[in-house]
């Protein structure tokens, strides 16, 4: 039985990235480029660790997050960090070019899909409940007209147990 989630085009589109820049990776670890143990080759490594590692976080997020039941505040805090491993991506693939690596249209591909990923992306981030949330006290991702100081009505709720179950009509 599937997930609900594995059946989201954004999802089915992290997926396609993630086999992508599998692909991307074992190309560039087949060419000719020196992975000496100078500056340059070091780079290289970091860009294609970077890539792996960015291209399987996205998919894992969206996953973290995708029912609908999950509040507001940590839906968009996955999406941010969807949203910054996606940029990276393209960031460590221009790395990639000017260290020496050819083949562009591997690249550009790569480019293609992230930016179709976007589109996916911010219709998702739409779909978000912004109304299921708890107050994040931090400030980053509170409903609009919420902020981070405001009083939580649920701060009023009796948290004694033995006030809570207490049969008594005290």
């Amino acid at each position: 039985m599937r997930n609900e989630w594995e059946e989201l085009p954004l999802f089915k589109k992290a997926m396609d990235i993630e086999k992508l820049v599998d692909h991307i990776v074992k190309v560039v670890e087949q060419t000719d480029i020196e992975f000496e143990e100078d500056i340059q080759g070091e780079m290289i490594k970091h860009h294609l660790e970077y890539l792996r590692k960015n291209a399987m976080v996205i998919p894992a997020k969206i996953a973290g997050v995708a029912s609908e039941d999950t509040i507001y505040d940590l839906r968009m805090e996955n999406a941010t960090i969807i949203r910054k491993a996606a940029r990276e991506l393209i960031t460590d693939a221009r790395g990639l070019q000017m260290h020496g690596y050819k083949d562009e249209e591997y690249l550009d591909l790569l480019r293609a899909e992230v930016e179709a990923f976007r589109i996916l992306f911010a219709e998702w981030v739409k779909t978000f409940d912004q109304w299921n949330y708890i107050i994040d006290r931090w400030g980053l991702f509170n409903p609009p007209g919420v902020n981070y100081d405001d009083h939580d009505p649920d701060d009023d709720l009796p948290t004694d147990p033995d006030h809570f179950f207490n049969d008594s009509d005290d």
